[in-house]
């Protein structure tokens, strides 16, 4: 069974109704990187959200691990375009903060074992902190004392100190200048390659997608009256050669704009 089954999905927002996805079929294998591509609009973010659990569908269904899941849970973690720190706490806060608050009530933090469990996560933490290239002196440094780069590396802390089986990542990159991006890139795929954990990545960046992904789906529409569906389900070649890239890019593009309207399961080397 795969990890993550989306079956016969739509989705439709508004009055009157405006499809964004039309009846998706999907299947991903548990240790995946998947990316999706796909035009602004075309329900990308829509679709994270409906894996993550915040979002129903009009019709059809997910199942994670063989179940539906009405809400968000510790076995999916999520990093936003707009990622928010807590201002008002520290690094090493921002990134303990979850699991304490899902793991004790308020009594519950009066007891040993909720000072035990605190003394397991800040050494999990400090541990994430050099995983992601950030020293021990920064777990003391508020959010506002960081650089946009510093901050997205520990929001990517916060979201695998819980243990995701799945990180569903959002346009994270996005609001990077270019060299911090390739940076944070070669950070999520080591961090992909050392814990197994399956990644949804949503990106418009059709060369990030082939650099990072062992899969990218493409999603767009055939109509205007008509809802998202995958147009490309691309196998990444592994390795990936450079001089192949600038043709998947082409092919990946030319299915992201409706040009090619060939639904494909794969794309072979030229």
């Amino acid at each position: 069974m795969p990890l993550i089954h989306i079956d016969g999905v739509s989705v439709a927002y508004g009055s009157p109704s405006r499809p964004v996805l039309d009846s998706i079929d999907l299947e991903i294998e548990e240790g995946e990187f998947v990316c999706i591509l796909g035009q602004t609009g075309c329900g990308k973010s829509t679709l994270l959200r409906l894996v993550l659990g915040c979002e129903r569908p009009l019709s059809g269904r997910i199942l994670v691990d063989g179940r539906e899941h009405t809400q968000p849970d510790r076995t999916r973690g999520y990093i936003p375009q707009k990622y928010s720190l807590f201002p008002d706490k520290t690094v090493l806060d921002n990134i303990t903060f979850g699991p304490e608050v899902s793991e004790f009530s308020l009594l519950g933090r009066l007891t040993p074992r909720f000072y035990r469990r605190r003394r397991e996560l800040r050494n999990m933490a400090f541990d994430y902190l050099r995983r992601i290239g950030l020293r021990e002196p920064d777990a003391r440094k508020y959010p506002d004392q960081l650089s946009g780069g510093m901050q997205q590396r520990v929001a990517i802390a916060q979201a695998l100190i819980t243990g995701p089986r799945i990180l569903l990542m959002d346009e994270a990159f996005s609001a990077l200048d270019p060299g911090t991006r390739k940076g944070m890139q070669r950070l999520i795929r080591q961090l992909w390659q050392s814990t197994g954990t399956t990644i949804l990545f949503v990106t418009h960046n059709t060369e990030e997608a082939l650099r990072l992904g062992t899969r990218v789906i493409v999603l767009a529409k055939p109509s205007p009256e008509h809802g998202s569906r995958p147009v490309l389900d691309l196998r990444v070649p592994d390795p990936c050669h450079e001089d192949e890239i600038p043709w998947l890019v082409r092919r990946l593009e030319s299915a992201s704009s409706g040009t090619d309207d060939r639904l494909l399961s794969s794309v072979s080397r030229p």
